[in-house]
Order: structure tokens, then C-alpha cells, then sequence
């Protein structure tokens, strides 16, 4: 059987990155309980430490425990990617979202795969970029446009919006340098890296989390069981099935998820919040849809004839 490539991810990458846009999908719902009872500093620090303290347990349970990622190199790197990757745009969307509109916040999320783009072309050059992967990327992006809908860059007029969008900002070029920061690191196992730059952000992120908001005087129940759901699944679980992807198949084909993740998390708002269905949720998977069609579409082509090679 063939390794998965950035030129061929294989079945099993595509059923990762599916799983990932339901996970951070469904992410929004567990944030928006989590700061119900909390700020959202508090959140993201929370959010790292439960999400490092599952993942070493689980490490432990699955015979992949953190103490074998490596040596001093290994660490090091794995805890600058937990910075960048983790502690950065948890801090900057914390920081952002008191301040911009979710819509905001989402179409800059979207613009992702845009920001790696030349990242990939300078430090990731075997990945590939040709004109039908850069049409299918912004096929992609309009299709995220396209479903946040008109207002996207309205103004909230609060004094520190604009401190607020480059925060925002920040944190999505935080997660497209994170990429392709994890396609060129060293190999390592998968769960002992991911559990290292877990435990990176948590240590990174909570003295300042500390300092602005302090220790929670209460602890709401429901708040508080969103902080969990949000900890293990869309930052433990997924952590580890990110750097599963970018290592195999590259830092591009999982940037697709951007384009996923907004569209579960209008599904999830519309059949388990009671949310009415924006008229233009259809247009937009269309968008979604052709544009990782296209940006993939040598690999998707190649589906069929490594299957019948295995046989």
C-alpha cells in the first residue's frame, strides 16, 4: 500500500479531516456553553490544561507516552509549536472576540488555507501549488463568504475593534505558520508530539490568564461541562488527528477543514439549537464542496487506481 503524500493523502486523511470539521463544528457550541460561566482567557487556558492533561493520560493508556517524544531537540521544537500553535490563537481569539463580531472572527478562520499558501511555497515546497489547488482554495474561502452572509465586516463600535480584528488575524496566522511549522518538524510519534505542544500552550497561556482574570470565584456546573466537552474533543482529540494529517499528508490538504468547520457548525446551531436555516447555506456547501473538489482533485482522481493496485 502506498504512504499518504500531500499528492495522495489516501481514505484514511480524508476521514480525518471530515472528522475534524464536526469536532471543531460542534466546538463553537462547547465554547459558547464554557463562557456562559467563564471568561474566555479562562477558557482558553482551561481548554489547554484538561486538553494536556487527557492527552498524557491517554498517552500512557495507549502505550505512547509523552516521555517518548525525544530528546532536548524534539522538546524544543514540539514546545515552540505548542506557543505558536496552541498558546498564541487561543490568547489573540480570546482576546478578539470581546471585541469583533463571531462572523468576523469566522471569514478570518476561513482565510486560513489563503495564509499558507506562500508559506507553502517558501517552506513546504513538496506539497505542491498549482493553479487549480490555488483556484480550489478560493473556491473554498467564497463558499465560507458566502455562508456568513452580509455584515461580515460591519462595525461594532467599540473603541478596541480594531485591536480586536489583528488579534483575530493573529490567531489564524498563529494556526497557518503552526501547519507548516508541524510538516517540517523532525518525525515523532504522533501522540507524544501532540501531547508536547499541548502542555507547551497550557504552561504559555495560563500565567496570563491568571494575571488578567484572576482565579474564578464560582464554578458553574453547565459551564463548566462545556470547558471538558471542549478540552477533550475539539482540543485533545483534535490536536492529535491534526498533526496526524499535516505529517502525512501535508499542511495544505488539512487546511480544507476551514472550509468544513463553519458549515457543521451552522448544522450542529440548526438541528440541536433550534437555529433557522440560512437561505444561503446550500450556495455556499456548493462553494465548499468544488473547492476542495478542486484543489484535491489529482488525488481524488487517484483514489480509485491505488485502490485497485491493493486488491
Amino acid at each position: 500500500m502506498t504512504a499518504p503524500s500531500p499528492q495522495s493523502p489516501g481514505l484514511l486523511n480524508w476521514l480525518q479531516i471530515l472528522l475534524l470539521g464536526v469536532i471543531w463544528g460542534a466546538a463553537f457550541m462547547g465554547v459558547s456553553v464554557a463562557l456562559t460561566g467563564y471568561s474566555p482567557m479562562t477558557v482558553a487556558a482551561g481548554r489547554a490544561l484538561i486538553g494536556a492533561g487527557v492527552l498524557i493520560v491517554a498517552g500512557y493508556v495507549v502505550g505512547q507516552p509523552v516521555t517518548r517524544l525525544g530528546g532536548k531537540r524534539e522538546w524544543f521544537i514540539a514546545s515552540v509549536i505548542g506557543v505558536v500553535n496552541v498558546a498564541a490563537p487561543f490568547a489573540l481569539l480570546g482576546l478578539g472576540l470581546q471585541h469583533v463580531s463571531s462572523a468576523f472572527a469566522g471569514v478570518i478562520m476561513g482565510a486560513v488555507p489563503i495564509l499558507i499558501l506562500p508559506l507553502v511555497a517558501v517552506f513546504s515546497k513538496d506539497e505542491g501549488i498549482g493553479p487549480r489547488r490555488v483556484l480550489g482554495i478560493f473556491l473554498g474561502f467564497t463558499g465560507v463568504v458566502v455562508l456568513i452572509g452580509p455584515g461580515i465586516f460591519a462595525s461594532e463600535g467599540g473603541r478596541a475593534e480594531t485591536l480586536g480584528r489583528l488579534a483575530i488575524l493573529g490567531s489564524a496566522c498563529c494556526y497557518a505558520v503552526g501547519s507548516v511549522m508541524t510538516r517540517n518538524a523532525p518525525k515523532m510519534p504522533p501522540i507524544p508530539f501532540a501531547t508536547a505542544t499541548v502542555i507547551a500552550g497550557a504552561l504559555a497561556i495560563s500565567p496570563l490568564a491568571l494575571i488578567l482574570d484572576g482565579i474564578p470565584a464560582e464554578y458553574n456546573m453547565r459551564a463548566t461541562l462545556g470547558l471538558f466537552l471542549t478540552a477533550i474533543f475539539p482540543t485533545a482529540l483534535a490536536v492529535v488527528l491534526r498533526v496526524r494529517v499535516i505529517t502525512s499528508a501535508g499542511s495544505l490538504f488539512m487546511s480544507n477543514v476551514s472550509f468544513l468547520v463553519p458549515i457543521w457548525a451552522v448544522i450542529f446551531g440548526i438541528t440541536l439549537m433550534g437555529e433557522e436555516v440560512p437561505p444561503q447555506l446550500f450556495v455556499a456547501l456548493g462553494f465548499v464542496l468544488s473547492g476542495i473538489a478542486l484543489s484535491q482533485w489529482s488525488a481524488i482522481r487517484r483514489q480509485p487506481q491505488q485502490r485497485r493496485k491493493s486488491r
